[in-house]
């Protein structure tokens, strides 16, 4: 594989190494592990934005299970407001996160992400050797309120898988742990 970023991957970097225009072939990239360099996505390419999630009356499902996912297989796309932990009290109610609704604390505040912005958000069938751990307790998978949740096979905390039934099926990828190459 030939490297484009210089292994800090920064949400930028990702950018440039596709030109933007989200076409397939020439400018997809792999997002790898910053530490021992696994491959941890399928090659991807750029949408200009994150999607809106899809509609997904998730209460009236027959089987519990997650959404469809909110990026569409062989894309990514950078996250530009705050996801994942911590999350902390604000006096303005608002989603949460993107794509999801407003979450409360015990004593009735409301709260906001004030995690990492650039997270790369891919649809989590495109990941590759990463698997679950310090996963935020939910009914049907995982949520990304504990924040990262996957590891890569090195052991490093690598991303935040969101899986719940009640939440956007997405994969962040943290921009400080990945780095994407040529494939």
């Amino acid at each position: 594989m030939h490297q484009l970023t210089p292994g800090n991957g920064e949400p930028g970097r990702a950018r440039a190494a596709d030109g933007g225009d989200g076409a397939a072939g020439a400018g997809a990239v792999v997002f790898v592990c910053a530490v021992c360099a696994t491959a941890l996505t399928a090659p991807l390419t750029r949408l200009p934005a994150v999607p809106e999630a899809p509609d997904h009356p998730f209460w009236d499902v027959e089987e519990p299970g997650p959404w469809p996912p909110t990026v569409p297989a062989g894309r990514f796309a950078i996250e530009t407001e705050p996801y994942g932990a911590p999350l902390v009290v604000s006096d303005v109610p608002g989603p949460v996160m993107p794509r999801r609704g407003a979450s409360l604390d015990v004593h009735n505040r409301h709260l906001v992400s004030d995690g990492p912005r650039g997270n790369i958000v891919i649809n989590p069938g495109d990941a590759r050797h990463l698997e679950l751990e310090h996963a935020c307790a939910a009914c049907c998978g995982a949520s990304p309120d504990g924040g990262m949740n996957q590891v890569c096979v090195c052991g490093s905390l690598v991303a935040t898988l969101s899986s719940d039934c009640c939440l956007p099926h997405e994969l962040h990828l943290s921009a400080a742990h990945v780095r994407a190459v040529r494939p």
